[in-house]
């Protein structure tokens, strides 16, 4: 009896220490974060999918900041988002006040060695990620290209945009290239995906791999309606209930090397394509906070509101499991990643 009654006041002391310790935690965030101005530097032009997500959260997130500090949005294009990818990484300051919104297919490219990579996502933070991505390719009806048969047994390649390697819309499309031999030709270089759209509607490029459909939802759903564009293909494990009649791009794989290279490099690099990120060493109160804030944020009534006013489609990952997820990206056997490196340099 007096083991059990020791061990009961030992647990209550340590319930009372860990509640004490939080609500320390919580009032010195308050203190530093009052006044305090936080910046989402997105790694795309301004009215991309990434772009309008996050704006969309910066309007509602700084409320369950503890101090409610205010949330900007900053565009930092170029590279397919490394460049912003690396200044999280190397520049920002590691004091909670900067999250990045680079485009998690990066990681991949560091998998793989890419060239320029200098960041190591396995040493940053992870605040959570706003969903799955969802990756599609999407031609101009100009093509007369209306389903994925008519499009494997094309003669022509069809000119799709990119913005640079390691960005989801240049991966997906070498993969698919490499995996079902789809004709295409790369023109890449673009700032992001609101420009490729232009590009694409003006008959500059025929289309594009690797756009998601929640940005397709959030930023092209009246070109989609009016069937200026068609979906051709959608690159995920199985079917987004929303495409049921859009085949996946592995159905029409013929080998397992080919299967594993779309599992690989699309299916596995989509689960943390739009992860929100923290710079290495981020005190880890802070990282908390702003994790709770984030999850608290995608279930705020007006904040789904308006959401679902926008289309955006809200399917949140908390950060420990974003984290654990790149963790298992790092698990893939050798020869896979040298498949991939060869197919992405």
């Amino acid at each position: 009896m007096r083991r059990k009654f020791m061990t009961g006041i030992g647990l209550t002391l340590a319930s009372v220490l860990a509640a004490a310790t939080a609500v320390y935690a919580a009032a010195a965030n308050q203190e530093f974060y009052a006044g305090k101005v936080i910046r989402i530097v997105v790694g795309f032009s301004a009215g991309g999918g990434f772009d309008t997500y996050a704006r969309s959260l910066s309007r509602y997130m700084g409320k369950y900041i503890p101090g409610n500090p205010t949330i900007i949005v900053e565009n930092m294009p170029g590279a397919g988002s490394l460049i912003s990818a690396n200044y999280i990484y190397r520049v920002t300051k590691a004091d909670g006040l900067t999250i990045g919104a680079f485009n998690g297919n990066q990681i991949l490219g560091q998998l793989v060695g890419g060239q320029g990579v200098i960041f190591d996502p396995r040493k940053m933070e992870w605040v959570g990620a706003r969903g799955y991505n969802h990756d599609l390719c999407v031609l101009n009806q100009k093509t007369g290209i209306a389903n994925a048969e008519q499009w494997l047994a094309a003669k022509t390649p069809m000119r799709l945009g990119g913005s640079a390697p390691g960005a989801t819309t240049d991966d997906t499309a070498k993969i698919l290239k490499e995996a079902i031999n789809l004709p295409m030709r790369l023109i890449t270089g673009y700032k992001g995906t609101a420009d490729i759209r232009v590009a694409v509607e003006s008959g500059e490029i025929d289309g594009l791999c690797g756009f998601s459909w929640v940005s397709v939802r959030a930023t092209w759903r009246k070109a989609i309606e009016s069937g200026q564009v068609v979906i051709i293909l959608q690159s995920n494990g199985k079917a987004h209930p929303e495409l049921p009649k859009v085949p996946l791009s592995i159905s029409f794989a013929k080998s397992a090397e080919a299967r594993q290279l779309i599992e690989t490099g699309i299916h596995q690099a989509s689960q943390v394509t739009y992860g929100y990120s923290l710079p290495p060493n981020t005190p880890k109160d802070r990282v908390q906070t702003l994790r709770k804030a984030f999850l608290q944020t995608v279930k705020d009534p007006d904040y789904l509101h308006d959401a679902s006013k926008a289309n955006l489609e809200i399917a949140p990952i908390a950060g420990e499991e974003t984290e654990q997820l790149i963790q298992k990206m790092f698990t893939t056997q050798p020869d896979v990643v040298a498949k991939l490196k060869e197919v992405l340099k």
